[in-house]
């Protein structure tokens, strides 16, 4: 009775607290389990297991993020936004509409005109904002929103002046960051699009106009609490073009499926360390496989398999953590495995949370969740994959995901790592602990999977940042036609931005040691040269093999959060060696 009435008065007690805030600053959720002592239990007192949770932003579903004794084991992912792209023959015009004409800009040497059909009070707009308009050759550039007297909203949008393959595209994603913007600006619930027919049947335009519309509307609110949540997009439901295409549908499909890779980056990027840590990174990845329909399998391994197969440079890595390590290997096989003719593999950098170790970071250690992207690509490109289905091509996504903490177990400046190759490495600076990581991760690429082809993504040097800024990543192989097929192919049809670095041949006296085989650190100059030279000593020096930092793009400064940058890179080259093995 008494166990009863005091349960009875806890309940009510929480229940009449509308917000509990834990000493660590994390909400508490009206949720306090009661847990009736067991029978082996000796002592007859209640105990009561408090769990720490975040409430989604708002709605009343709860979540776990953290409890004191275990780390958080899940991650909830923010479905794509629920707009509809849709191709109709005629649009009726709702109450709730804002129409838009996007037009081509004027070629060099002649002067704008607005079409003949253009509404008089567009027109009038025209005059008044024509200089603001700059003749239409800026992609993206809009006329002011005008209301006609029968409440119909109506606007201009410019499509450049470069009528071809490569302006389209880029067209298509000005567009659809202007599309956005009209959106949240005027609560649209749909928005209706005349275009040029020669634009709507651009297929490579209509799928960069989904990917950039759906990356465009991606909001956050995981970790938002009541009012805060807000979606500026949450009234928006329908974009239709007022066009014939046949094939736009298909291509509309197929950014589909990209952008909702692009967006599981997103989520995992922006998520918290306490939320994000390898155990939870585990469970998207076998998320990612129980919604597969069965193309992809999840294999996890923990610490004591890892060190089984020698894996000394990782583990020696993720010793300082009170959170387990999680080797993650996904893999992909085609509906008919009689047409594999090509066996690829995807290694991420899986670090959660980078203190740096003892070689302690002095300065954005809070924006360190980041250093994870690489695996966040990984995955995101996994999530499209298993909704393309290749045929021809089986592919091996790895990623030895830890944190670099500091405890009594963790590697100090001074130890020598053995991989799992054999190769021994003096470690200098525990805050090179990426390369480390990847180190064993691609010696499993390269050996126990035997994949064909290897490229491994990494935020792994701000010397890359330095060299070419927060917008492009950089690209370093021996192998020139892989190089190509990521700089010059995968990179223009995705839209994320890399560019080709030497391999520096010189640069590895950099990395000799006195005591062992290496060093995880290079000089002064040309961090990033040295530490691509540096993973290169893990691949068979036949295979071809690239290394991509994204430690510039994988984050917006300006905006504060992940820009999902490389799941459509990966995701592209990937089809694109689909296509080819099945030549």
């Amino acid at each position: 009775m008494n166990y009863c009435i005091a349960l009875l008065m806890l309940h009510m007690a929480v229940r009449s607290c509308k917000s509990l805030v834990s000493p660590l600053g994390y909400r508490m959720s009206p949720l306090v389990r009661a847990v009736h002592p067991s029978s082996s239990s000796k002592s007859p007192s209640l105990r009561l297991s408090l769990r720490l949770l975040s409430t989604r932003g708002g709605s009343d579903e709860t979540f776990p993020t953290w409890s004191f004794k275990e780390p958080c084991k899940t991650m909830e992912v923010n479905d794509l936004h629920k707009a509809d792209i849709r191709f109709v023959d005629t649009a009726e015009t709702t109450d709730n509409a804002v129409k838009v004409k996007a037009v081509y800009g004027a070629e060099e040497g002649t002067t704008f005109e607005l079409p003949s059909d253009t509404a008089d009070a567009l027109k009038n707009l025209f005059e008044v904002h024509s200089d603001d308009f700059k003749n239409g050759t800026v992609a993206g550039t809009s006329l002011p929103v005008v209301t006609l007297s029968n409440n119909d909203r109506l606007t201009v949008v410019s499509l450049g002046s470069e009528k071809n393959s490569k302006g389209n595209k880029s067209a298509a994603t000005k567009l659809a960051a202007t599309l956005a913007n009209l959106a949240s600006a005027h609560k649209a619930a749909t928005i209706i699009v005349e275009a040029p027919e020669e634009f709507t049947n651009d297929k490579d335009a209509m799928k960069a106009f989904t990917t950039g519309l759906y990356g465009a509307l991606y909001t956050d609110n995981r970790y938002r609490f009541g009012d805060n949540a807000k979606d500026p997009f949450s009234n928006l439901s329908t974009i239709e073009f007022v066009s014939t295409s046949s094939s736009a549908s298909s291509a509309v499909e197929l950014g589909t499926m990209l952008e909702t890779g692009a967006s599981l980056t997103r989520d995992l990027v922006n998520s918290p360390p306490n939320v994000l840590n390898p155990l939870s990174m585990a469970g998207v990845a076998k998320k990612i496989a129980a919604e597969s329909g069965g193309c992809m399998k999840a294999k996890i391994m923990d610490a004591r398999e890892c060190e089984s197969m020698g894996m000394g440079a990782y583990l020696g890595v993720a010793r300082g953590s009170e959170t387990e390590p999680q080797f993650i290997h996904l893999t992909y096989t085609p509906p008919n495995k009689s047409n594999i003719k090509r066996k690829l593999a995807v290694v991420g950098k899986g670090l959660t949370f980078d203190a740096g170790g003892y070689n302690i970071k002095l300065a954005m250690m809070e924006l360190m969740k980041f250093d994870m992207g690489g695996s966040g690509a990984t995955l995101g490109a996994a999530k499209a994959i298993s909704l393309l289905k290749p045929e021809n091509v089986e592919i091996h996504f790895i990623i030895a995901s830890c944190e670099n903490m500091i405890n009594e177990k963790a590697m100090r400046p001074g130890d020598i790592l053995t991989a799992s190759n054999g190769k021994t490495i003096e470690v200098l600076n525990t805050d090179a602990e990426g390369r480390l990581t990847l180190a064993d991760a691609l010696v499993y690429a390269d050996k126990t999977v035997n994949a064909d082809k290897i490229i491994d993504l990494a935020t792994l040097t701000g010397a890359c940042m330095v060299a070419l800024g927060d917008g492009v990543a950089g690209v370093w192989s021996s192998d020139d036609d892989l190089a190509s097929a990521l700089v010059d192919s995968a990179s223009s049809e995705s839209g994320d931005k890399t560019w080709r670095m030497p391999l520096e041949a010189s640069y590895n006296d950099q990395l000799k040691s006195k005591i062992a085989d290496m060093t995880n650190l290079g000089g002064k100059y040309g961090g990033a040269i040295t530490a691509a030279l540096f993973l290169k000593n893990f691949v068979d020096k036949k295979k071809p093999y690239a290394h991509i930092d994204i430690a510039g793009p994988v984050w917006d400064n300006k905006k504060g959060g992940a820009t999902g940058f490389g799941a459509k890179l990966v995701s592209e080259w990937l089809l694109a060696e689909n296509d080819d093995a099945g030549k």
